[in-house]
């Protein structure tokens, strides 16, 4: 297995089953003796915070929609007060330009806020959340890189 592929393979983009090296012997993991509520996974594919970002309020959803009639589960997520992201890059224009009028409506209605992150992916952040810039604070216009 080269570098490129154990690099993949550790972040899980890559499935890394056909290594034999890295069983050691062991047998197959199984259910025995794990309790429901066992928040140890050893599968990097495996989302656990959920829960646990569920209890203490600190979820964002990505919506990717794939039309018009997915804007209600947008809504819901967003009345709730979570944070929004709306990813409209495999939709028709005309869909993509009406979920973004009912997406601006909505933080309008709700005092929240929206913001284009990138071509056709937009932010939705309620009233209680604060969007920083990634630009350093306290940083001179044409500081260091700036060679004209």
């Amino acid at each position: 297995m080269g570098s490129v592929r154990k690099a993949s393979a550790w972040l899980g983009l890559v499935d890394d089953s056909d290594d034999e090296r890295y069983y050691g012997g062991y047998e197959e993991d199984s259910d025995e003796g794990t309790e429901p509520g066992d928040s140890w996974v050893t599968n990097p594919k495996i989302r656990v915070a959920d829960e646990v970002a569920q209890e203490q309020g600190t979820r964002i959803a990505t919506v990717t929609p794939d039309g018009f009639r997915d804007a209600r589960g947008i809504g819901e997520l967003f009345r709730e007060g979570v944070p929004v992201i709306v990813n409209l890059t495999g939709m028709e224009p005309s869909d993509a330009k009406r979920v973004v009028d009912f997406a601006a409506g909505l933080t309008f209605g709700l005092r929240g806020s929206i913001e284009r992150v990138a071509n056709r992916v937009f932010l939705l952040t309620p009233a209680d959340y604060k969007v920083v810039s990634g630009e350093p604070m306290g940083r001179a216009n044409g500081g260091f890189f700036n060679q004209s």
